[in-house]
């Protein structure tokens, strides 16, 4: 399994649950400030996330979450409905790390070598090189 698995609530069935596979400067503007991690302690891929963020210096620009224990927490619920957004309805599981983008209130993507390759993709970018 590629991430860690959250805690659900179940909700009713519409179909399939996506897997959100969007990518930043394919539909997701690269703009400073726009995007949040949602990250779990002790899951090695959020602390690859997190690692990569800091070594990129995107720290002031993306900002993240870690998740605590308590799947009933306002954290876990924002991500729920971040999730929700993406697919209506969803009914699949909250998987870490996740990319929302917080203008729209949509995940991204929970593909971690996808989010790895965005922060890199952002890094680059003009608009966080100017210090934004």
């Amino acid at each position: 399994m590629s991430h860690t698995v959250l805690p659900r609530t179940l909700l009713p069935r519409t179909g399939p649950a996506p897997a959100p596979r969007g990518r930043i400067g394919a539909g997701f503007s690269p703009v400073p400030h726009r995007y949040h991690l949602y990250l779990r302690a002790g899951c090695p891929r959020s602390l690859c996330v997190t690692d990569t963020l800091a070594d990129l210096g995107l720290t002031h620009s993306v900002t993240a979450t870690v998740l605590g224990g308590d799947p009933g927490a306002a954290d876990h619920t924002a991500l729920r409905l971040a999730y929700e957004a993406t697919g209506h309805h969803f009914d699949g599981a909250l998987t870490v790390p996740a990319l929302v983008d917080t203008w729209s209130g949509r995940v991204v993507s929970d593909h971690t070598p996808d989010i790895l390759n965005d922060l890199r993709f952002l890094a680059a970018h003009p608009a966080f090189r100017a210090g934004s």
